[in-house]
């Protein structure tokens, strides 16, 4: 079986037909990752460039390592130091880097839209990495992937997404890729860190912990971006815990067991609390682990589609 694109730029319009391939995919590399030798030949002779126009650490590994372990031949671009600093245009960044025949190209950048910009200038797959505010499509994979290892199927699970929905392509690409699985999505925050028309994407919005907590399965607790703060979306930090932040204390009133998921890096005792982040409720570890079996199962899927293309 094939995806129905050569690229992965977003979940918005993703069949599930698709999400359940990539998952049933990932669900095999996760067994490779737990054998003495890690290394599968499927990528032997592809070159894969990390395109990462925004800094990374979790998102740039887990490729890396995902692609080292296909055997893929990896080149890693930073922004920093290359002609990108000296005013050359990411079209042409990626055309001199494609003119070195290279087979796929895995991007981060700032902009939002920048990954489909770049598969209409360059032949080669695309994988977005996440984009401006736009979506984080691995990252909603690898999400959907360690649920449906713990509850076994994604329809009809409750998930509430917590914290800042406005900023947030992880949110996006969540809401996208579990709506379309048959999950209940709702959104959690202050009215000034969700967007407007939010109830359009098919998704409930609440302003109150504590009205969300007793309805839902799982919550997956996003990065307050500090970065932002400064823009007076909130009043303090100290503020936006009291009212905002998970905590053991909230949670374990809860009539029903919940779920605790985090894309990371976490502000610990913030948005999410220590003891919570590292207690039985939390699934974060495994997603990380699930994160490389995902772009192990992404890549694999589009580089050899593109073979038989050739061929």
């Amino acid at each position: 079986m094939a995806l129905q694109s050569r690229h992965l730029l977003g979940l918005e319009g993703v069949s599930a037909e698709d999400i359940t391939l990539i998952l049933d995919t990932a669900r095999s590399f996760r067994e490779v990752l737990d054998r003495p030798i890690k290394k599968v030949p499927p990528l032997q002779g592809k070159t894969i460039v990390n395109l990462f126009f925004e800094s990374s650490t979790r998102t740039r590994i887990s490729f890396e390592l995902a692609e080292r372990r296909l055997s893929a031949d990896v080149v890693n671009f930073a922004a920093s130091g290359s002609s990108v600093s000296k005013g050359e245009t990411l079209k042409d960044t990626a055309r001199n880097i494609e003119a070195m025949r290279i087979d796929m190209v895995v991007i981060r950048h700032a902009s939002s839209g920048a990954p489909h910009f770049l598969s209409r200038v360059v032949k080669a797959n695309v994988i977005n990495a996440g984009d401006g505010q736009h979506e984080h499509p691995t990252q909603a994979l690898l999400d959907m992937m360690t649920l449906r290892e713990k509850y076994g199927a994604l329809k009809g699970l409750r998930v509430c997404i917590v914290g800042d929905i406005l900023h947030s392509r992880v949110a996006r690409s969540n809401i996208y890729g579990l709506k379309t699985m048959g999950a209940e999505v709702s959104v959690c925050g202050p009215a000034t860190l969700i967007p407007r028309h939010m109830e359009e994407l098919g998704v409930r919005v609440y302003h109150r912990l504590e009205d969300i907590i007793p309805r839902v399965d799982v919550l997956n607790v996003l990065r307050i971006q500090l970065e932002r703060q400064k823009s007076g979306l909130f009043p303090s930090l100290r503020e936006y815990h009291r009212y905002f932040g998970v905590t053991k204390e909230r949670v374990e009133k809860a009539p029903q067991p919940i779920t605790i998921m985090h894309p990371g890096p976490i502000n610990r005792d913030v948005e999410l609390s220590a003891d919570l982040a590292d207690g039985e409720h939390s699934v974060i570890l495994e997603q990380v682990t699930n994160g490389v079996a995902i772009r192990m199962a992404i890549l694999y899927l589009l580089g050899t589609a593109q073979s038989s293309e050739r061929s």
